[in-house]
């Protein structure tokens, strides 16, 4: 199977947007301030904004995508024939496996970081301004996972083109056996031309 330059492009495509998407959403961390209330003593939490819990998850279903799309294309590696042995191969499973793990490693932070992003602090408290603590999202978390996304992004394509270059598309074994053909059957013409000589002479 040759390398495809859409398949490639389409894949490293998804990648790069949901790194942005990634960026933005460490970017957009929704903050908090306590504020009192105009009302009575209580004070309670002021968040600024939700952006980066839609970043996140937009970053999330376009690797998904890539991933999906990467998978269906080299058969997931295990359930494709015609992988010839060699250092292709060889390279082919271990970039597949790096791949894996952070593709899984980046949804996981991506996943946990939207949830945790939307997630505020409602209740209230009658303490000072400085004793309640508002629930945000640690910094850090999505770039995390924009870092792994383009980690993913990388072994994704050094899989896809070892994978190419291993995969012979069925057609090594069927070569192979019409090359075992040929000599299995040369002994057998050779002694159908010498009977057929004898018979001339006698």
């Amino acid at each position: 199977m040759a390398t495809s330059l859409f398949v490639i492009v389409i894949i490293a495509s998804l990648h790069l947007i949901a790194f942005v998407f990634a960026i933005g959403a460490e970017m957009r961390r929704s903050t908090a301030a306590v504020v009192p209330d105009k009302y009575d003593e209580t004070t309670y939490c002021v968040y600024d904004s939700d952006a980066s819990t839609v970043y996140g998850l937009v970053a999330f279903g376009l690797l998904l995508i890539s991933q999906t799309v990467l998978m269906v294309v080299t058969r997931c590696l295990c359930c494709g024939k015609g992988l010839r042995s060699g250092g292709s191969t060889v390279c082919a499973v271990i970039f597949f496996i790096i791949s894996w793990h952070l593709f899984l490693g980046a949804e996981s932070l991506l996943l946990a970081g939207s949830v945790r992003n939307a997630y505020h602090t409602k209740y209230r408290s009658v303490l000072p301004l400085n004793n309640l603590s508002c629930a945000m999202l640690r910094r850090g978390v999505f770039a995390a996972a924009a870092a792994l996304t383009f980690l993913s992004l990388v072994f994704s394509i050094l899989y896809y083109s070892m994978h190419s270059r291993a995969d012979t598309g069925g057609w090594q074994k069927h070569q192979n056996e019409g090359i075992g053909m040929g000599p299995s059957n040369l002994p057998q013409q050779e002694q159908h031309e010498r009977r057929a000589e004898e018979f001339g002479k006698v």
